[in-house]
């Protein structure tokens, strides 16, 4: 196996993004959205990231093939809200447990590391260990659940919330 190269996303990764997501629309409660996105409905995700600025996506790449990647969005649209961004990681089901999600992680919190950032949050639906631990890693800590937020697969599903700040104390 080859070594994990992280970049920037691009144009050309849109059908390896979308494949990646979509694997999770259908099989797991990690997304609320409930039909696989067509591939102009994720170009329009896609266009939210820039290759600088607060909202980035990089991409985990392996023998040439996008394994995982991780970003920052817009949390909310209020002005007020611009200095907080709302990340996002994904990785195919046979790339999860090897520590791509962390590798992937750094890298972003690394390119992000100078831009006008105060918060980074974060959710995830449990029971999700390997999210819980990768986030609980990069210091995010829990500040609350929102109970039963999502219906999906015949059932409610809660939401844990994290957040840290951009720069971390012992940094």
């Amino acid at each position: 196996m080859s070594s994990l190269q992280i970049r920037p996303a691009q144009p050309a990764d849109l059908p390896r993004l979308t494949d990646i997501y979509n694997h999770y629309v259908i099989h797991a409660p990690a997304t609320f959205d409930l039909e696989p996105r067509t591939l102009e409905q994720h170009a329009e995700w896609l266009a939210q990231f820039g290759e600088t600025g607060r909202h980035r996506l990089l991409v985990g790449e392996e023998d040439g093939l996008v394994v995982g990647y991780a970003g920052t969005r817009r949390f909310r649209g209020k002005p007020a809200y611009n200095t907080t961004v709302e990340s996002t990681i994904y990785c195919v089901p046979e790339a999860t447990g090897r520590g791509i999600g962390a590798k992937l992680y750094a890298a972003l919190f690394d390119a992000i590391a100078g831009e006008d950032v105060h918060r980074i949050v974060a959710g995830y639906v449990p029971p999700n260990p390997g999210s819980e631990k990768l986030h609980a890693q990069f210091g995010f800590k829990p500040v609350g659940t929102f109970t039963e937020q999502g219906y999906k697969f015949g059932r409610y599903w809660d939401v844990v919330w994290l957040e840290r700040p951009l720069k971390l104390e012992a940094e």
